[in-house]
């Protein structure tokens, strides 16, 4: 038997910051290591999403015993936590001041949209309560320091800053969930359009719905980049007007 004290196992009502602060065991050799593991996590639920996610198939992907991952990471919730963190510093935060602050607004939020379309996974943990790792805090960071550029007011900054990622969260909901749906169907949007034809050939010449008819016969069909171009340029005139008003 192995005289090596073991770690206290973490209470599962161990608040979210305790994560980032506490310190891990340095294996004398790091054949696994905490960024392996999420590096591995990351590409199994890239490739196949998270339900496809358990120590036992990190564990396989990686030539490792399972326990072995136990020792770095305590949970899926705690790894799930540490992917999180991982993705949000893929790309390094730019140099506040540079430019005009809706551009430096539109920039983070095509920056967001980026890493959930390339993480799709990202967008179903919106539901859990954020894990204030560094990258995460940092992100946030800046995007409240260009806000704060343009108001002083720190409860107004906050709510225009949520609701840019709420904005980007919904869009990608919207761009996955059509391609989700290509992929279930094994139908092109174009496709689908196509053989809805003949029942919106109907609905138009009935005559009942002439809006509906407008953007049938004269409207063109905007891909996701340009509906969410558009989106996106409405909100930051709506906030740039919000700030404007409350001065």
């Amino acid at each position: 038997m192995s005289s090596r004290s073991q770690p206290e196992p973490r209470s599962p009502r161990e608040p979210a910051p305790l994560l980032w602060m506490r310190e891990r065991e340095r294996p004398s050799r790091p054949v696994v290591t905490v960024a392996k593991i999420v590096r591995t996590a990351i590409q199994i639920a890239d490739a196949e999403g998270i339900d496809a996610l358990s120590m036992r198939r990190i564990a396989t992907e990686m030539g490792s015993g399972t326990t072995s991952l136990y020792r770095h990471v305590t949970n899926k919730d705690e790894l799930i936590d540490l992917m999180v963190e991982a993705v949000h510093g893929e790309h390094p935060l730019p140099e506040p001041g540079q430019r005009h602050w809706r551009a430096e607004l539109a920039d983070w939020a095509r920056q967001s949209r980026a890493t959930m379309l390339r993480h799709p996974w990202l967008v179903q943990q919106a539901s859990r309560r954020t894990a204030l790792g560094p990258n995460v805090i940092a992100k946030f960071d800046h995007l409240l320091g260009v806000l704060g550029r343009v108001t002083e007011d720190a409860t107004l900054a906050t709510m225009a800053s949520e609701a840019l990622n709420a904005h980007v969260l919904g869009e990608v909901t919207v761009e996955l969930a059509d391609l989700e749906a290509q992929r279930r169907t094994g139908m092109t949007e174009t496709e689908w359009q196509e053989s809805m034809g003949a029942y919106v050939t109907q609905v138009v010449e009935s005559g009942r719905y002439p809006h509906f008819n407008r953007r049938i016969l004269e409207s063109d069909n905007p891909d996701a980049d340009r509906r969410f171009e558009f989106s996106l340029e409405c909100l930051l005139a709506g906030i740039e007007a919000m700030f404007q008003r409350a001065r």
